[in-house]
């Protein structure tokens, strides 16, 4: 290859191979395999903070807003 040649594919954008159906399918896998980690990294964290109950005092004031009705 001459250096002309190789100047011209370095200045050239890469242009990307057409993919398939089964192509694609294959890159979402690991997407879907962070999602799941995630998801189950998140419930190991948060499960047991998401079940304890309201606090009294953050629900009267949740109910005395809804007593006041909707702002303008």
């Amino acid at each position: 290859m001459d250096d002309r040649a190789e100047k011209r594919m370095l200045a050239e954008p890469a242009t990307k191979p057409n993919r398939s159906a089964a192509g694609r399918a294959r890159k979402g896998a690991p997407d879907a395999a962070f999602d799941l980690w995630l998801q189950r990294g998140l419930h190991a964290m948060y499960d047991d903070v998401a079940k304890e109950p309201i606090p009294e005092e953050l629900l009267r004031l949740i109910e005395q807003d809804r007593a006041q009705g909707p702002k303008k």
